[in-house]
């Protein structure tokens, strides 16, 4: 019995969740995929699946098969691009994730562009701003933004943001100027998932914590509640660029801003660099030229 009976099948399951997508994925009948899922379970004498009619998801025997298997194919493709079968024009699966709202402004556009130069791209986009696990979701490529903690991933600086901290102007005539850090405590400022800012303080970066009545995971809901007077905000310059420029909201505490962050493209160090991969770094790090607003001096 061929033992690599089923493994597709088994792996576009597991990343899907959907029988029917995986049948799209592979191009062949969702009743192919059930029968090869249901010989490779039989063959393994273990259930892979948890079946409803509304979600297909692993067993602990599945995650711990697909961890083996994923490695599996990834070997086979590394293979496969070391004997330079792939490396005419990009093509084949091409997974990539990035920041939900970055994603969304930036990235997915000019993803979009590549594929229409390279048609025979399949692509898998995941916006997340989870920091996803690249090896185990089958990642190929993943947009981050700033500072870098995991060094086990090859990194190539794409382009670069920078934070502000910034009000209306009807909430500065309210309540004041201010023009040194002490004075942050005065002031109502609206916060993220972390009550934390960056600060440039003579030279030295910072975190230092502030304080409010407004908390909200979103960005486009922070600026929304500066713009109508609720507070301070410190947010990445392709949210309040255009605000800055309009006048709608007014850059305060202008020496303490930090030097502008990296946004990165990585990939893991034990895969070969594919013809796709390394084809959409360069596309991405060309098109953030000319996509992302020019940082405020």
């Amino acid at each position: 019995m061929n033992p690599w009976n089923g493994l597709p099948e088994f792996i576009a399951v597991a990343e899907l969740q959907s029988f029917t997508g995986a049948a799209s994925r592979l191009g062949i009948s969702a009743a192919q995929v059930s029968r090869q899922i249901a010989a490779l379970e039989q063959r393994l004498n273990s259930k892979l699946f948890y079946r409803t009619t509304r979600k297909v998801s692993l067993t602990n025997e599945g995650e711990l098969y697909y961890r083996h298997c994923r490695a599996l194919q990834d070997g086979i493709e590394e293979a496969e691009r070391a004997l330079g079968t792939m490396q005419s024009e990009p093509q084949g699966l091409l997974r990539v994730t990035a920041p939900v709202t970055y994603g969304e402004q930036f990235i997915v556009p000019l993803i979009n562009d590549f594929q229409q130069l390279y048609p025979k791209l399949r692509l898998d986009i995941v916006l997340s701003n989870k920091t996803l696990d690249l090896v185990e979701s089958g990642i190929d490529l993943a947009v981050r933004l700033g500072k870098l903690d995991d060094s086990s991933f090859i990194a190539k600086r794409l382009s670069s943001r920078r934070n502000f901290i910034c009000a209306s102007p009807e909430y500065l005539a309210h309540y004041g100027a201010l023009y040194t850090l002490s004075e942050l405590a005065l002031h109502n400022c609206l916060v993220g998932n972390n009550p934390y800012w960056r600060i440039n303080d003579g030279g030295a970066e910072r975190q230092m914590k502030v304080t409010g009545n407004y908390q909200c995971n979103s960005g486009i809901g922070l600026l929304d509640g500066a713009r109508k007077g609720l507070g301070l905000i410190q947010l990445p310059d392709y949210y309040v660029q255009q605000d800055l420029q309009r006048g709608r909201l007014v850059e305060v505490l202008t020496s303490y801003r930090c030097q502008p962050e990296g946004v990165w493209g990585l990939y893991p160090q034990n895969r070969h660099l594919s013809p796709k991969v390394s084809a959409l770094l360069t596309h991405l790090a060309e098109g953030l030229k000319h996509s992302q607003p020019n940082v405020l001096e």
